[in-house]
C-alpha cells in the first residue's frame, strides 16, 4: 500500500471513530457528571427506609408525574416511582404493589421549569434529597430531568441553573 492510500484510510478510520464517539456521547440519557454525583444503586425502597442516610445526597430515580401543586415560587411534582434500567430509562416495577411502586415528591423553581413537562409520560430525575417529607414520602430538589413523551417531539430535558435553592412547602400540601 502506498503511503498516500494508507494516510487516506487512516484518516477515514480516525474520522469515523471521532464521529461515533461524539454521537454516542450526545445520546446519553443522563449527563455523566450527574451519574458520578449520584449515590450508586439508590432505590426508592432504600430512600424511604433510611431517609437520614440520603439527606443532602444526589440520587437518580425514574417515574411518572401523577399530581402537581405550586406556590408563588415552586412547583411540586408528585411522582410514582418507575425503576431505571441500565440506560437510566424508567420502566414499570415488576410488582406494582411492591415497595418500588411507591412515590416521591420533586420540587423545582416554577419560573425556570418548561411547561412541556405536562406532555412527559415518563421522567428520569436527578435530585438532591432535601430531608423534608410529604405524606411520609421523600422530597427531592430537582437538579436535572429528562422527560419522554408519546412522540420524540414531546421529549425534553431540563437542568437546574441554581442547585442551591431551598424549597418551601406550598399551602395546599400538609406537612408531616
Amino acid at each position: 500500500m502506498i503511503p498516500y492510500a494508507w494516510l487516506q484510510r487512516w484518516s477515514a478510520c480516525f474520522t469515523m471513530a471521532i464521529t461515533m464517539t461524539v454521537v454516542l456521547w450526545g445520546c446519553a440519557n443522563v449527563p455523566r457528571h450527574y451519574v458520578r454525583m449520584a449515590e450508586p444503586g439508590t432505590t426508592l425502597t432504600a430512600l424511604t427506609a433510611h431517609p437520614e442516610m440520603y439527606r443532602g445526597k444526589v440520587v437518580l430515580l425514574g417515574g411518572t408525574i401523577i399530581e402537581e401543586a405550586e406556590n408563588e415560587q415552586y412547583l411540586w411534582l408528585h411522582v410514582t416511582n418507575r425503576p431505571l434500567d441500565q440506560d437510566y430509562v424508567p420502566h414499570r416495577p415488576a410488582d406494582m404493589d411492591g415497595p418500588e411502586a411507591g412515590s416521591y415528591w420533586v420540587v423545582v423553581t416554577k419560573q425556570q421549569f418548561p411547561r412541556q413537562y405536562r406532555e412527559w409520560g415518563r421522567i428520569t430525575v436527578v435530585g438532591r434529597v432535601t430531608g423534608m417529607q410529604q405524606y411520609a414520602e421523600p422530597v427531592l430538589s430537582l437538579l436535572y430531568v429528562r422527560g419522554w413523551g408519546l412522540s420524540s417531539a414531546q421529549h425534553g430535558v431540563w437542568e437546574n441553573v441554581n442547585p442551591t435553592y431551598i424549597p418551601s412547602t406550598p399551602g395546599g400540601i400538609k406537612k408531616n
